[in-house]
């Protein structure tokens, strides 16, 4: 795989990562209730726990993204 194939692979894997990530935001925060009520009949969970397990989930999922695929692609372009 060449470096150009390289970037715009990893380029298009951080767009598709903060396109999940926005669904995800965007669906937490319009259908919030009826997720919380979905997932409390599975879990006994408060809604504080709720919000926070989702907020920990994204950060650590924007992270992944900053970390696997856009700083290796801001390598890329400085090297090549």
């Amino acid at each position: 795989m060449t470096p150009a194939d390289l970037k715009s692979f990893l380029l298009y894997c951080t767009l598709l990562n903060y396109v999940v990530l926005l669904i995800w935001f965007a669906a937490f925060s319009l259908a919030h209730d009826r997720l919380y009520r979905l997932h409390s009949r599975w879990f006994a969970i408060s809604v504080e726990r709720f919000d926070a397990l989702h907020y920990g989930g994204m950060a650590l999922y924007k992270i992944g993204i900053l970390l696997l695929n856009l700083i290796p692609l801001i390598a890329l372009c400085l090297l090549y």
